[in-house]
């Protein structure tokens, strides 16, 4: 269920900061589609899924979460992953949904990973950001964050801050804060978009297709029908958290080196104008 409840009723909530911290897959996640290509194994302590040639497979959160600071380790598909999409995010239903995305889209045997990032508002996206890593993906686990608060949105791998969505709200910006959101992931074919805008196809002769997904943790505000498990006398301490200078620093290194598509800078795309926000960042 999609929470419309606004921010002050959340922050004078008399409940308490409920976080899970070394989550369990089991005990967090279900498995919603694959049949049987998506496997939980070691106790809960990794996630595997799979793609082949006739589908592939996903999960999501069992809660529920209305802010919250989100890890969790992948590794993603090794070799010729040309053509699959690995997908990490949050997400609310309804058409003026609320989303917050890595996407992970797969590429010839030598060629990097791209790393695309997006955020939706009452259904509206459009707002890509796209990274190379500065190593391999797919040969260990890396930590790919998701820190959502009332103040921004930010991006991390491995404790790097990659991308900062603030909240521009009072400039006229909307900015996701009053929906509540689960954890999301799946494998699949996208080859009509993926690699290189569809021109790289899927090669079915190296399926199937492996991401593997460990140590998931969640410091958050859960949501049930309750309302928020954050209140304002017990808030954590992400919840007002924002970039400090090195952050800030460390943001700028990796655009300046990494990033190779940023939607503020597509005047080709954006031949009207820029949305709001690339003006005001």
């Amino acid at each position: 269920m999609t929470s419309k409840t606004p921010i002050g009723f959340l922050l004078f909530a008399t409940m308490f900061l409920v976080a899970a911290s070394g989550g369990n897959f089991n005990q967090d996640f279900d498995i919603t589609w694959g049949d049987g290509r998506a496997k939980i194994l070691g106790n809960g302590q990794l996630l595997t899924l799979s793609l082949d040639k006739i589908s592939g497979s996903g999960f999501r959160s069992k809660n529920e979460y209305l802010f919250g600071k989100i890890d969790m380790q992948l590794k993603l598909v090794a070799g010729n992953s040309a053509g699959t999409v690995t997908a990490y995010y949050l997400s609310s239903l309804g058409s003026t949904h609320d989303e917050i995305d890595f996407e992970f889209l797969g590429n010839l045997s030598g060629d990097p990973y791209i790393l695309h990032t997006n955020v939706f508002t009452q259904g509206k996206g459009n707002r890509e950001q796209q990274f190379y890593l500065w190593f391999d993906p797919t040969k260990d686990f890396h930590t790919y964050s998701i820190l959502w608060n009332p103040h921004s949105i930010i991006f991390s791998v491995d404790g790097t801050p990659i991308r900062e969505f603030k909240n521009l709200e009072s400039k006229g910006v909307s900015f996701p804060k009053n929906q509540a959101m689960r954890i999301y992931s799946s494998l699949w074919n996208a080859d009509d978009w993926a690699t290189r805008g569809g021109l790289v196809k899927t090669d079915w002769t190296k399926a199937p297709f492996t991401a593997s997904y460990r140590n998931f943790n969640a410091q958050a505000c859960t949501w049930t029908s309750s309302g928020s498990s954050c209140s304002s006398n017990n808030s954590p301490s992400w919840f007002g958290q924002s970039l400090d200078s090195t952050g800030q620093e460390r943001i700028q290194w990796v655009q300046k080196n990494y990033m190779i598509y940023n939607y503020c800078t597509d005047t080709k795309r954006f031949s009207q104008g820029f949305p709001l926000e690339c003006t005001l960042a």
